[in-house]
């Protein structure tokens, strides 16, 4: 087996290199800010302050788990590894990246004689105790190279090879589009009930009925009902829904192709209109009401 190391210790990174270790295999572990590296260490790690160091403390052939934020960040990082690695080393970019990006990284990569793989993950901060998801994408021997980390990280059965170079973070890509027209339906299902005439239903209740048999149940049921019993109301909650790109992307992919995605794209335009401080367009709505049927504006 290759050696390893992840560069990247956020929540995800940090938690794959912990679920490494639970595994047997110790990873060797980089962070742009040096500050998260004394926690790793103590968690059994090999830490590295810089990648000079990170790779000559990798046996080759080496694999380097990228495991940043995607754009600017990881371009930067995979750059200065290829200035690093050997032929016959390995990276794995697991950020949640443009496939675009990952098929120019491939080719670039393989220029240089080291394989590539880009690999969309999910299973966010339950990774660790429960297993990931990762859809890899790449050569077949590449694939089959990172293969026993992939075994490792995921949960059974929970790892595959979809495709060529960026086919992984194509597939994330849909999965996270997927992802964003399930909570917007269940955002919009609870917000119809919370409007009920039969009274004020305990929504956590309803969550976990619904999990128990329903056509409806689901992991993000789940955590919908451990939302709930956190705050009934969630008053604490502020309702700006960001969007990581993912779904953008989705969108922007259904439009070149010609296939439709009504309710992803809705649920992508509702984020936008989540994140408006000042909506414009619905103030210009009322005013417009008001213009032409007379109806009552509320003024700020």
């Amino acid at each position: 087996m290759n050696s390893i190391a992840i560069a990247g210790m956020g929540r995800m990174g940090a938690n794959m290199a912990r679920r490494l270790i639970s595994k047997g295999i110790k990873p060797v572990v980089w962070n742009r800010e040096p500050e998260a590296l004394p926690r790793m260490e103590a968690d059994g790690a090999v830490t590295a302050k810089t990648l000079t160091e990170l790779v000559s403390k990798l046996p080759a052939p080496r694999t380097v788990w990228m495991m940043i934020p995607a754009g600017e960040a990881t371009e930067t990082l995979f750059m200065s590894l290829l200035s690093l690695l050997e032929k016959g080393d390995m990276i794995i970019d697991g950020a949640n990246g443009n496939w675009n990006d990952a098929v120019r990284h491939a080719k670039k990569a393989g220029e240089n004689g080291i394989d590539f793989v880009d690999a969309g993950v999910s299973g966010g901060i339950w990774g660790l105790a429960n297993g990931y998801c990762v859809m890899a994408g790449g050569s077949k021997a590449a694939f089959e190279k990172a293969e026993p980390f992939l075994q490792a990280l995921c949960t059974e059965g929970g790892y595959m090879h979809c495709g060529g170079p960026g086919a992984g973070h194509f597939t994330k890509m849909v999965h996270n589009g997927i992802e964003y027209a399930m909570m917007e339906a269940y955002g919009e299902g609870f917000e119809l009930l919370k409007a009920s005439p039969f009274g004020e239903l305990d929504m956590a209740s309803v969550a976990a009925l619904w999990n128990r048999g329903s056509v409806i149940r689901s992991w993000l049921l789940e955590l919908t009902q451990n939302a709930f019993d956190k705050d009934p109301k969630l008053e604490k909650v502020n309702g700006i829904v960001p969007d990581s790109g993912e779904g953008r992307w989705a969108v922007e992919e259904a439009i070149r192709l010609g296939v439709p995605l009504p309710a992803i794209s809705g649920a992508l335009f509702k984020r936008f209109r989540s994140q408006m401080k000042d909506d414009f367009g619905d103030r210009l709505s009322a005013a417009l009401r008001g213009e032409f049927g007379g109806h009552e504006v509320k003024k700020n």
